[in-house]
């Protein structure tokens, strides 16, 4: 791994937990193995581009990895539906990172639906450039996650692959979507499609990130169950079965 520089921000308003404050250590690498990034992550790490990053917050630790056993999992009600809504009709192709229009065009729409929605920070809208450093360009192999409805792109997820028997899996990064297609739950589904393709290529977990007990943009995750949530100690334990 070679790593660029290490940097902690110091604590503001907590964007999960209002009444909390939070503060992030970051570092830059410009390379690294997934068996170096899956290293990181078990130890509570994620990354965005070439920023990793975890959570060193003065007066609270609720930020803890959660990841999808995937031979055991069992879709709920809820993910049956739609799985019966998409299967069959979107169509997913899985390839290499790359900026379209059509990408840029959806990464806005979906930015100035969560501002509307739900209170996001407005954002200028991306260009190829800025795209393609949050998520083209990576420090090592990425997969890129397009679906489509009718030829058209409605959502793109990006994934890291990290093969190991024993903790390895598939690792969600970024998905946006279409708000004009919410009604698909492209969310559930983008998530779904990770668990069976994970199955497919015999990884034993699906890793969706940072949960938080009582924030409720997080609590979706723990309804793929069962589920895993790491522990303060770094032992995985499990959480919602």
């Amino acid at each position: 791994m070679e790593l660029l520089f290490r940097h902690i921000a110091p604590p503001t308003r907590c964007g999960y937990l209002p009444q909390q404050k939070w503060s992030l250590e970051y570092e830059y690498v410009v390379e690294m193995t997934p068996a170096e990034y899956l290293e990181r992550m078990l130890a509570n790490w994620r990354r965005f581009g070439h920023m990793l990053f975890h959570p060193v917050c003065p007066s609270c630790r609720a930020c803890q990895s959660l990841r999808v056993v995937v031979p055991q999992f069992h879709p709920d009600r809820s993910q049956r539906r739609c799985r019966h809504a998409n299967e069959g009709v979107l169509e997913l192709r899985i390839g290499k990172p790359s900026v379209s229009r059509a990408k840029l065009a959806l990464y806005d729409r979906y930015h100035a639906f969560q501002a509307d929605q739900k209170g996001w920070p407005e954002h200028a809208p991306r260009d190829a450039s800025s795209y393609a450093d949050a998520f083209v360009h990576h420090p090592f192999p990425v997969e890129e996650w397009c679906y489509y409805f009718d030829r058209q792109l409605i959502g793109v997820g990006y994934v890291d692959v990290l093969p190991d028997a024993v903790a390895g899996g598939l690792s969600a990064i970024y998905f946006f979507y279409d708000p004009r297609q919410r009604q698909r739950s492209l969310g559930t589904w983008n998530i779904l499609c990770l668990i069976e393709e994970a199955a497919k290529r015999q990884l034993p977990y699906v890793y969706l990130g940072y949960y938080v007990e009582g924030c409720g943009s997080m609590s979706y995750k723990a309804r793929f169950r069962p589920n895993q949530l790491r522990g303060l100690d770094g032992v995985w334990r499990d959480f919602r079965v």
